[in-house]
């Protein structure tokens, strides 16, 4: 542990910091794997709903840095081709 009382603060900000980034990748893995199970089962209302929803967490994440943008247009269109694939 540091002695000096700003480096204490400034790891105490980043174990913070960790821990919400943590819980929003967690919550994107959520949401993408929600929408997967939902294309696999293939209803057509359900797919749009559960896919807008993850991209919009996705969107969010990568507005606040973190994931970086070009991970989250990946992340979107891997589950763009997978929802259009399935309701062909």
């Amino acid at each position: 542990m540091p002695n000096i009382k700003s480096v204490i603060k400034d790891v105490k900000k980043s174990r913070e910091r960790r821990a919400r980034n943590v819980a929003e990748k967690s919550k994107i893995k959520t949401f993408v794997k929600t929408a997967r199970t939902t294309i696999a089962a293939g209803e057509a209302e359900a797919v749009k709903q559960t896919v807008s929803a993850a991209n919009s967490v996705i969107d969010k994440a990568a507005e606040k840095g973190i994931i970086h943008k070009n991970a989250a247009a990946r992340r979107k269109s891997r589950l763009m081709k997978a929802a259009n694939k399935a309701t062909l």
